[in-house]
């Protein structure tokens, strides 16, 4: 049933198959990071902060979109992952067939939707009029080859599901390389502006996509006959009952940055300019541990397909394990050398000034959100996405009740308290959950597999 690049997580050393699965997929988080880094970098010093301020205001709404997207992508990949733990293949490829049908809705879905809505919702985020044009122009780019964006999602997810975590890293070795010489063509050479970036990335995507396509298309046991694609009715409930409270917990989590970026456009063009890589450098020293959130997410789910609550238990402790070691590293960056991060991105004193307010709160305080992908991804993982979605609420309330409170009296700071409030709400959440449901569930499955054995006995 495996291959050479999957990997069944429900046998052997649990640490060795991490390790194997957790640092490709790190290699994999950090290009992504390193090419939005690196757009980030290219508009910023070749357009100016304004331009930079225009693709930095349209990150919180490309969450809203992107995030449902990859939030149903990660609640179908927990019914592939616990399917291929169970090693039932029928219902693994039923799995499979139904994906790439709701795949393809959700693209002409989405598409429709975020092109339609742009202008609204950015009029309403209070978007100055200095960076608008340039926003709508980034906007209508990404979101109008958002299916190249979904077609990397889906096919990496699945993959990931089935412990391969290396058929990404090519693919986005390969799309990071592309979407820097493309930009440098574009911004550089061709003086397209945002538009060029925009296009850069959806390029990109498209053929990181085709590359993890294509590999999910080689593999001997997710090959679909006419009955995997006909009986894929019954599967749309179970796979939109994991998807779509995950989805929507993304969603919520975008409408509370959303809100923040509402009171920091208020306050000015460098406000904004700074928030914007500020959130950058969050996204990537947030990486290591969301990298090993998603690797107990595949982790678990195949354990607890295959009811192996001990192996489960002893995996959270190895990513948290690595969480902590993250926080250590890269909270200690962002405490103690701020204004040299900032001052990489962004060229005016005052966004340098303020970019170095927030930081050193976001850094102390990082190992809450580290230890939240980890907790989050192990509950998912049990097929419990409820209590994630819930938690989302409570951060998008949190988030916004904290900058609705303090932004009038301590400003640009305020924004990094409402990350800081957001991020403890939902690991206390998570953590009570996972404590309850993990008790409760690994007692029922011992009950079960005694009685099993017993049958088999006699």
């Amino acid at each position: 049933m495996k291959t050479r690049s999957t990997i069944d997580f429900t046998e052997g050393r649990p640490l060795p198959l991490i390790m194997q699965f957790y640092f490709p997929l790190l290699m994999t988080s950090t290009l992504q990071q390193l090419y939005n880094f690196a757009d980030t970098a290219i508009v910023g010093n070749g357009l100016g902060d304004n331009s930079l301020a225009a693709v930095g205001n349209m990150s919180s709404l490309c969450f809203l979109i992107m995030g449902f997207s990859m939030g149903l992508s990660n609640g179908f990949s927990i019914m592939i992952a616990q399917a291929y733990g169970e090693k039932n293949m029928p219902r693994l490829r039923r799995s499979y067939a139904a994906v790439i049908k709701l795949a393809v809705m959700l693209a002409v879905i989405l598409t429709l939707f975020s092109v339609v809505l742009l202008r609204p919702i950015l009029t309403l985020m209070r978007t100055p009029d200095l960076i608008i044009g340039e926003s709508l122009t980034y906007g209508y780019i990404i979101f109008g080859g958002i299916s190249a964006t979904i077609a990397y999602n889906m096919s990496s997810g699945i993959l990931r599901a089935l412990g391969d975590s290396k058929t990404p890293l090519f693919a986005i070795i390969a799309s990071s390389i592309l979407n820097v010489f493309l930009n440098c063509v574009f911004i550089f050479g061709l003086r397209t502006g945002v538009g060029g970036a925009a296009i850069a990335t959806v390029v990109s995507q498209l053929i990181s996509g085709g590359i993890c396509i294509r590999r999910l298309a080689g593999i001997d046991f997710l090959r679909l006959g006419k009955e995997d694609m006909k009986d894929t009715s019954s599967m749309y409930g179970t796979l939109l009952k994991n998807g779509i409270p995950v989805a929507f917990m993304n969603s919520i989590t975008a409408v509370g940055c959303m809100v923040v970026q509402y009171f920091v456009n208020g306050l000015g063009v460098a406000y904004t300019s700074a928030y914007s890589a500020c959130s950058k450098y969050l996204n990537m020293f947030m990486m290591p541990a969301a990298t090993a959130g998603n690797t107990m997410s595949a982790y678990t789910s195949q354990n607890y397909g295959a009811k192996r609550f001990d192996r489960i238990k002893q995996g959270l402790k190895i990513c948290l394990g690595i969480a902590g070691v993250s926080y250590v590293i890269l909270g200690s960056v962002m405490r103690f050398m701020p204004v040299r991060l900032a001052d990489i991105l962004l060229t005016g004193d005052e966004q340098i000034a303020l970019a170095a307010q927030f930081m050193p709160i976001c850094g102390l305080m990082l190992f809450a959100v580290d230890a939240l992908f980890v907790i989050r991804n192990a509950v998912q993982g049990m097929g419990f996405p409820m209590i994630p979605m819930f938690s989302g609420i409570a951060e998008m309330v949190l988030r916004i009740g904290t900058i609705v409170m303090f932004v009038g009296s301590i400003g640009f700071t305020a924004t990094a308290y409402a990350e800081v409030c957001a991020w403890v709400g939902a690991l206390l959440i998570n953590t009570l959950a996972f404590i309850f449901i993990f008790a409760r569930e690994s007692s029922t499955g011992k009950y079960a597999l005694s009685h099993e054995h017993a049958g088999e006995r006699g």
